[in-house]
């Protein structure tokens, strides 16, 4: 049975003069009821049009809160039975309170979660600060309105058509793709791009390269899923394609990251693309291509994508809208070759799916408008600028301490340790005062004596943040 709570709907209104969205006030203000306990597990809350009304909101703007809230797993929708605050939270606020400091001590790596605010230096955290959140919430407004009888029925497994077409058409100007649409599939991320992946063409067991240091949220939701993952080198070229042969030469699949590789940040050589794809043709071996930060390069144009380059339908492509747009609307995709859509078909009708069409269809017009290629242009100039922030305060506050190393593009700094101190220790002091920075060796399958931090600059807002942020970094990891 569930409960209705006790909460004063007049709490959850948002404010005409604050700078956030109305959406996302609404979003934290049912996060912080849950976390203060005034929403319980179970708890029923109000339906969309009744709490829409109550505080004179857009129906557009509440159902966007929702969507959000249930995409981090605080809301649980039960279709007639209404909306109720998911059973499975615990009393986070309580929870959070009692937990004890422990300084000094790496905890295990992991995504932010919807209970968290952003925290300085977070990894794969897009700029929050420059989002165009007017624009989204006029489409998202208008994509509610104009929703037609089509798109309220049961979703395309696939995903919402007009966005697949958007995809496509985009994928063909920026990253030199030619498909179709129907080989476009919406996932919830770019976890639902691999297990869509596992579900068709691989099977429990399976054997496949990993990049090392690599993705390691991927690497975690493949060994989970029953994956056989070989831990192969990265250098100045990218993945050891050589190593790999030499390792696991029978392997039935590689996951790489051949444009900007996470989490150093070099381009897989075009030798090494080729060499790579002349082994999935020759084995028949699957290459899933993680097209990570692709569109925030700062020298020149982004590198083609490995799959504009594979004619023997051995790459299946994905990329998410997390680092472009925001991480909350957990959409991402997947290319599949042309001849493979039945297969692919065949088995989203027994996933999940990309979830409800209303971010999908804001999405969709976004790209469509013309505001997506807009909004990446201007991502990247801040980006560019941003960097220099970090990478001059952090040489002048740690001097000859830290080594910065040098890439392309993305969001994040990879910083090398010179002496002895461990990555672990560095990172875990650091995190013990709310600086969200990483150690090298927790992405790393492999030891290694080469340890390094990452730290995201993506929302430094301008040279005395970025200072402040450095000094505060060396007064807490105390270097000498």
């Amino acid at each position: 049975m569930t409960g209705t709570s006790n909460l004063d709907l007049r709490q959850l209104k948002p404010s005409r003069n604050s700078d956030a969205p109305i959406y996302l006030q609404l979003y934290r203000r049912f996060r912080e009821a849950i976390a203060a306990g005034k929403l319980r597990p179970g708890d029923r809350v109000p339906s969309v049009r009744s709490l829409a009304s109550e505080l004179s909101l857009a129906r557009g703007t509440v159902e966007l809160a929702y969507q959000m809230l249930a995409g981090e797993g605080y809301f649980l929708a039960r279709g007639p039975a209404g909306t109720v605050v998911s059973p499975r939270l615990d009393t986070l606020g309580e929870s959070r309170r009692a937990a004890p400091s422990k300084p000094h001590v790496q905890p295990p790596v992991r995504q932010q979660t919807a209970s968290d605010e952003p925290q300085p230096f977070q990894f794969g955290l897009p700029a929050l600060d420059a989002f165009p959140r007017k624009t989204w919430t006029r489409l998202a407004g208008r994509s509610l309105r104009v929703l037609d009888a089509a798109a309220m029925n049961y979703p395309d497994p696939a995903g919402y058509e007009p966005l697949r077409h958007a995809i496509a058409t985009y994928l063909g100007i920026s990253r030199g793709i030619v498909c179709s649409h129907e080989q476009v599939f919406i996932t919830a991320g770019y976890r639902g791009a691999l297990e869509l992946v596992c579900r068709t063409v691989l099977k429990n067991g399976d054997e496949g390269w990993y990049e090392d240091p690599g993705y390691v949220y991927a690497r975690d939701f493949l060994l989970r899923i029953g994956m056989r993952l070989v831990p192969i080198p990265v250098d100045e070229e990218g993945l050891s394609v050589s190593t790999a042969q030499r390792r696991a030469a029978q392997a039935r699949f590689a996951v790489v990251t051949p444009t900007h590789q996470c989490p150093m940040g070099v381009a897989l050589s075009l030798p090494r693309r080729l060499e790579l794809l002349k082994w999935a043709r020759q084995r028949q071996a699957w290459i899933i291509e993680d097209d990570y930060d692709s569109e925030f390069r700062y020298h020149g144009r982004p590198l083609p994508a490995l799959k504009s380059l594979d004619r023997d339908e051995r790459v299946l492509y994905s990329s998410t809208f997390s680092k472009v747009l925001f991480p909350g609307l957990r959409l991402g995709y997947l290319v599949v070759p042309e001849s493979h859509i039945g297969r692919f078909r065949e088995s989203a009708n027994h996933l999940p799916g990309p979830g409800s069409i209303l971010p999908q269809a804001t999405v969709a017009e976004f790209m469509e408008q013309g505001h997506f290629a807009r909004h990446l242009r201007k991502m990247r100039s801040l980006y560019a600028e941003r960097r220099g922030y970090l990478v001059d305060a952090l040489t002048q506050v740690f001097g000859a301490d830290l080594s910065i190393a040098t890439q392309a593009g993305g969001t994040h700094v990879l910083a090398m340790l010179n002496g002895q101190r461990s990555d672990r220790d560095f990172a875990g002091a650091a995190q013990a005062h709310g600086l969200a920075v990483q150690a090298l060796s927790h992405w790393r399958i492999r030891k290694s004596a080469k340890g390094g931090v990452l730290m995201g600059f993506a929302n430094i807002s301008g040279p005395d943040n970025a200072m402040a942020l450095a000094r505060r970094l060396l007064e807490t990891t105390k270097i000498t």
